[in-house]
């Protein structure tokens, strides 16, 4: 029985005992060796009562098992839901509980911090590490390592993928197999993949950019993946040689740039850098050119619709833009009052349609109608423009949406972590320019009473959100910009807080 993704991506490397992961100590995984441990879990689902169609949670730390895991999803048919590492015990429990999840996967270390969550919500709980250990590993060790493929559509699901909106209530994007398998199989064309790429890859796997971009792709084409377990410079650095190709989100970029050993005869070898996740500065651009003589590719995806354009790999790589819609891929810049398009070169919504857009926001059809037309449209949310070359380039983003480092951080589920504290009368969150992370998350504080503690703001902050999303500074102001209707004038904070960490000139 057929199931595209998995056929497509892993059962075509069956018995194949060519390199796939480097990993840390010189150890190499096989692609042989990766399937019978992806068998083996997916074995260990099926014990464990975990049928097609059922959510299962995961929140552990990259590792070839944690690649494995999800390759056992989508052989067993079961949705995967990958979470990121640094989200706490109470964030958790919302994925958990909204999806319906039918067993949890979280690291040995925090079995008893997820205890009560698991069984609040009535779904099993396991533990898997990095180093063949936990209770799901200790399952899997007396487990077959083959496993019957389960019969999937090209339209059923097989990820959820968790977004955050303004209101702070997160939706899960449904991603089907049609929607990673088309965007796999359009990128290997577009970028020159091919099995004789190795790819360094220090991206988490939590969500689009490292696991259905980057894993997908050298899956796809049988190539091998130097499968780091997170961004540490003098790794590499130490690993650049053995790599033909790159991706990563702006911060590598800067931070490699940073280092006097980056330089031409280091990457000379290399074939493509590519950059996502966050805007990519112009001098960023340049700087990169001037050291290493090559050109950083830079595109523009989403958790909804995993990529939708690129610039090119043969041809001008321009700074500032996004390039082109990849192939299949439909985008038109849109009013955002009334929704018709505009003519080019005016600034609008992006509304985007291919076979890579998702199928809708698990539980939540009104959200669905509100962001996804009749006629297939996504509206993104970004707001953009189309130069007289095609260029797309992305000019702002709705919904004040903050990308640092390449993860997103939306306001209002920091607000309302800020305006529960004492001391604080209302507070406002915004993104202001970074040069590490791109942006920085800035908390503006409204006193009361006799005003905020921000120590003490910043202690009870670490409990309640992930280090990424808490502010990197914390500012009191008498009160907030307001328009005549209200609203709290966040491009007007930017405006004032806009060099709060850049060198003054």
């Amino acid at each position: 029985m057929a199931n595209p993704l998995y056929d497509t991506l892993f059962g075509r490397h069956a018995g194949k005992t060519t390199a796939f992961l480097h990993l840390e100590g010189g150890v190499t995984l096989t692609h042989a060796g990766f399937l019978s441990r992806a068998g083996r879990f997916a074995n260990v689902l099926s014990e464990l009562g975990v049928k097609p169609g059922d959510r299962l949670a995961v929140q552990i730390d990259k590792s070839a098992d944690a690649l494995a895991l999800y390759a056992a999803c989508v052989q067993a048919g079961v949705i995967f839901l990958p979470l990121n590492p640094a989200y706490t015990a109470e964030e958790v429990r919302y994925f958990v509980t909204d999806s319906g999840a039918a067993a949890f996967v979280c690291q040995p270390a925090r079995r008893n911090e997820m205890a009560p969550l698991a069984k609040d919500t009535g779904c099993q709980l396991e533990t898997l590490g990095t180093e063949n250990d936990g209770s799901f590993a200790d399952r899997a060790a007396s487990a077959p390592d083959q496993f019957e493929t389960v019969a999937r559509e090209a339209d059923d699901l097989a990820a959820f993928l968790y977004t955050s909106g303004t209101t702070g209530r997160s939706k899960g994007a449904m991603l089907t197999q049609e929607n990673l398998l088309s965007n796999a199989q359009v990128l290997v064309d577009h970028w020159g993949f091919t099995g004789d790429d190795v790819l360094l890859h220090a991206l988490p796997i939590f969500h689009t950019h490292g696991l259905f971009v980057a894993s997908n792709i050298m899956l796809l084409t049988g190539g091998a993946m130097i499968f780091l377990p997170k961004f540490d410079l003098e790794e590499v650095i130490a690993q650049l040689p053995r790599a033909t190709a790159m991706m990563g989100v702006p911060t590598f970029y800067t931070r490699l740039l940073g280092d006097a050993r980056f330089n031409r005869d280091l990457v000379g070898h290399m074939r493509l850098f590519i950059s996502g996740s966050a805007p990519l500065l112009a001098e960023t651009h340049v700087a990169f050119e001037q050291r290493t003589g090559h050109r950083i590719l830079e595109r523009y995806g989403m958790t909804e619709t995993n990529m939708n354009t690129s610039n090119p790999y043969e041809g001008e790589r321009r700074a500032g833009t996004v390039g082109f819609p990849l192939p299949g891929v439909e985008l038109k810049i849109c009013d955002p009052s009334s929704g018709q398009e505009l003519p080019q070169g005016e600034i609008g919504v992006i509304e985007v349609r291919g076979p890579n857009v998702f199928k809708g926001y698990w539980q939540m059809p009104e959200k669905t109608r509100e962001e996804l037309r009749d006629d297939g449209f996504f509206i993104t949310g970004d707001l953009g423009r189309v130069d007289e070359d095609g260029y797309v380039a992305i000019v702002g983003r709705g919904k004040d949406l903050i990308i640092s480092g390449g993860f997103n951080v939306y306001p209002k589920e920091v607000e309302l972590v800020l305006d529960d504290q004492p001391g604080v009368l209302e507070s406002a969150v915004i993104g202001v320019p970074h040069p590490d992370f791109g942006e920085a998350v800035v908390g503006v504080l409204v006193p009361r009473d006799n005003g905020p503690d921000l120590a003490a703001i910043e202690a009870a902050m670490a409990g309640k959100l992930a280090r990424y999303k808490q502010p990197k500074k914390l500012i009191v102001a008498d009160e907030l910009p307001r328009n005549t209707m209200g609203k709290v004038q966040k491009n007007v904070l930017r405006d004032v807080y806009a060099g709060l960490f850049t060198a003054p000139g």
